[in-house]
């Protein structure tokens, strides 16, 4: 019930169109409050009283940090300044988080809200591996302003599956290796102490060279680098609960290995146009393996709860884990198959040892 008085509620503008800050603020401890939650406390003007997250303010160089909050209020506190302050100095600041934390951030900012590229997290980060490609292109612009920039993003949220977990972890991760290390972007990634199970927060610290909570601003003790992103690329992914389709396949059976999805994905309740464009994305992923994975390969598929999933495997292996997220050139001749995937499907998981590779792709039912 309190989710839905809060969703109702009216925020005040002033006469240019602006919406108070304060009413971010009574919004964010209505949230809290639903939650169970003590609201930070509001100072004699009404605000938030700011957390105490201290750092150099001026960045030549990549940052990317994990900011640990608890409740909506601290999320705001320790964002909001962040973004001003970015704003003041003439740098362009890209936020991608999901509802409602969005709208509070565009209420919060009132008319500064025009001047940042909000984006629902919900949206753009449905496939993780869609989320890099929009910070680069974030970056490109910013590049060319020749401005630092800054950016917020929080892909994990409570109510993530197990599998869109995993892809937003390998992300996190892969945003280390991502971005040069002398662009200089200010990245923080808000995570829900509050909501999130302890090992994803666990996660978070492996993930993020720089940690900051209404405290303190500092080193992570167990951040992983680059071999914490081999370490995932390289994990196995679950066995099926289900019971599986199999189809070999080698150069003559693209065709038999198309309307062998179609039928599959048709029989589980895809509409036939869906079912068409999953059908194509495994088909690329099979001439990928045919060509860089040994000559053959296998293709399993099986319903698991909200999913139909396909999964193609080989004997190759993929050395970049970075696959996918990069648009392929015109000459370029692999890698292809991957992105097409992830253009495509809901979710695309890839792992790869020297003993083969797998991917699987999950398509929401």
């Amino acid at each position: 019930m309190a989710r839905s008085r809060l969703s109702q509620r009216r925020v005040r503008k002033e006469p240019d169109g602006s919406v108070r800050g304060s009413n971010a603020v009574a919004g964010a401890q209505l949230v809290d409050r639903a939650a169970g939650r003590r609201p930070l406390p509001r100072n004699r003007d009404g605000g938030m009283t700011p957390t105490s997250i201290t750092a150099a303010q001026p960045h030549r160089t990549y940052r990317h940090e994990a900011f640990l909050y608890h409740g909506s209020a601290a999320f705001l506190a320790g964002l909001i300044p962040f973004i001003t302050d970015g704003l003041a100095a003439g740098q362009p600041v890209m936020v991608a988080v999901a509802q409602p934390r969005l709208d509070l951030i565009r209420v919060a900012l009132g008319a500064d809200a025009a001047r940042v590229d909000l984006l629902d997290m919900a949206e753009r980060g449905l496939n993780p591996a869609r989320i890099i490609p929009a910070w680069r292109a974030f970056l490109d612009a910013a590049a060319k302003a020749g401005r630092p920039a800054r950016g917020v993003g929080e892909p994990i949220w409570a109510g993530r599956g197990a599998a869109e977990l995993a892809e937003c972890q390998l992300h996190e991760s892969l945003l280390n290796v991502a971005v040069d290390p002398r662009t200089p972007l200010w990245l923080r990634c808000p995570y829900d102490v509050d909501a999130l199970d302890p090992a994803v927060i666990e996660e978070a610290q492996r993930s993020h060279p720089m940690l900051v909570d209404a405290g303190s601003y500092r080193a992570s003790t167990v951040y992983g680098g680059v071999t914490h992103v081999d370490a995932i690329f390289s994990q196995s992914l679950p066995a099926p609960s289900e019971t599986v389709a199999e189809l070999p396949f080698d150069p003559p059976d693209l065709g038999v290995l198309r309307a062998f999805v179609l039928g599959h994905a048709c029989a589980a309740g895809m509409a036939a146009e869906r079912a068409g464009e999953l059908a194509v994305a495994i088909h690329e992923l099979a001439v990928n393996s045919l060509r860089h994975g040994g000559g053959a390969g296998l293709l399993r598929l099986w319903r698991e709860t909200g999913a139909f999933v396909c999964e193609v495997s080989d004997s190759g292996r993929i050395e970049d884990p970075m696959i996918g997220r990069t648009a392929p050139a015109a000459s370029q001749e692999s890698g292809r198959g991957v992105w097409l995937a992830n253009q495509l499907c809901d979710l695309v998981q890839i792992r790869s040892t020297a003993h083969g590779t797998t991917v699987r792709v999950l398509t929401w039912l």
